[in-house]
């Protein structure tokens, strides 16, 4: 007798200690596929730096990151740096001239603030199990949602953008043959109401249509939520090669994005922020493609180079891009409901608020045939939902292209 109640008493504990590994977790999710994927997205680290704003960084062999995972990169040798640059790229000056109430050259990440990665390898931040809970599912985590991208053409019916529920500020060129992108981009920590909503400002480089092959390259700052599980400014990057329908994602949650550097970790929080009637923070972003290699190269500031997307990785944009588009997005996922989100974009202001209140796009430049940085011809504005984000262009003095952007979303004018 004592014998059968010992084994029963033993197979109890061993369902009781199997369990977790076969019952489902948040979303439904089993956390047999949790552990899988978060073993995929963490890699082994030669040292971890705990973050003040709670991330916990890994510094990994740069040739052990996510990327090589890709089919078409498993082969890959790493290109350590750009072959050539846009002209005057790092003529500038690496610390930035101030004006009145600016210091862009002060941004920075928080986690620099407990230690720095090792030489030849590079910061990635942790996935945790919680961040996979949060998503639609554990093969989604990371990626967008389809439709993302501003289309302003004037043959799309009004409503087709706002349907998803993503809502957009932006400049834009379009029908012409680029090689890149660059701006500074005022940074602010814009309220978002709702878990799975976001509010951002990036650059877009894409190329193709607007349909199932569309290719795209993006990258700038966002407040999300749902990704990152709080409502800190963070620095982003993100692709896809068929109109986010299976491939790219964010920042190095999917293979693809080559990293070099080891001081910049995207989705790491940026500080300082800018106030509003106060001090003003900016970001440059450059984007371009090396005409030798032919890859695209991402630039953080004027001086990190942080990686590169492979040319094998795109169809349009393995020859170019023929649009760029910059400016802001948000998700609006009250849209069903017939009330508007409050979820604000850039500084929450409307444009015509201004300098130290509304948030902007400065310097506007893009990459031409000869790797020259230079200002857009036909610049043109286009907003979804005027009464609840609009923009305002301008040109001239220091900024030379430039536009103010953003709103506070719902509003007696925006219901």
């Amino acid at each position: 007798m004592a014998t059968r109640v010992s084994l029963f008493l033993a197979l109890v504990m061993t369902v009781v200690i199997l369990a977790p590994s076969v019952v489902s977790g948040g979303n439904g999710f089993s956390d047999l596929k949790i552990r899988t994927h978060l073993k995929r997205l963490n890699k082994p680290a030669l040292k971890s730096i705990k973050s003040p704003d709670g991330d916990m960084i890994d510094c990994v062999p740069i040739t052990d990151q996510p990327a090589f995972a890709h089919p078409l990169l498993i082969n890959h040798t790493v290109q350590m740096w750009p072959s050539l640059n846009p002209e005057s790229v790092f003529s500038e000056s690496k610390v930035s001239s101030k004006t009145k109430n600016q210091q862009s050259n002060a941004i920075h990440q928080l986690w620099h603030v407990n230690g720095k990665c090792p030489k030849n390898t590079i910061p990635i931040r942790r996935t945790r199990r919680q961040d996979l809970y949060r998503a639609s599912s554990v093969e989604n985590y990371g990626m967008k949602n389809q439709k993302s991208i501003p289309k302003p053409k004037s043959s799309e019916p009004p409503n087709v953008l706002t349907q998803n529920g993503h809502q957009h500020a932006i400049m834009y060129v379009e029908d012409g043959i680029f090689y890149g992108a660059k701006a500074k981009i005022n940074v602010w920590k814009p309220d978002v109401e709702m878990p799975n909503e976001f509010s951002l400002a990036q650059i877009w480089v894409l190329g193709g249509n607007f349909n199932s092959d569309l290719n795209s390259i993006e990258a700038g700052w966002q407040v999300s939520p749902q990704l990152y599980g709080d409502n800190r400014t963070r620095l982003f990057t993100y692709w896809t090669s068929d109109a986010y329908q299976g491939t790219g994602c964010y920042n190095l949650l999917c293979s693809g994005f080559v990293q070099i550097n080891r001081e910049i970790a995207m989705g790491g929080s940026i500080s300082p922020l800018s106030n509003y009637g106060n001090s003003q923070y900016d970001i440059t972003i450059l984007i371009w493609k090396d005409p030798k290699e032919g890859h695209w190269w991402l630039q953080f500031g004027e001086k990190y180079i942080i990686g590169y997307w492979p040319a094998s990785l795109f169809s349009y944009l393995s020859e170019s891009a023929s649009m760029i588009e910059w400016g802001g997005e948000v998700v609006n996922s009250q849209s069903e409901e017939g009330e508007h989100t409050t979820t604000q974009m850039g500084s929450g202001r409307f444009a015509e608020e201004g300098w130290g209140k509304a948030s902007y796009f400065k310097n506007v430049q893009v990459v031409d045939g000869s790797n020259e940085l230079r200002n857009p011809e036909n610049l043109q504005v286009f907003t979804d939902q005027e009464n609840c984000y609009n923009v305002k262009s301008g040109n001239g003095g220091s900024w030379g292209s430039y536009f103010y952007y953003g709103g506070p979303g719902r509003n007696p004018n925006c219901p």
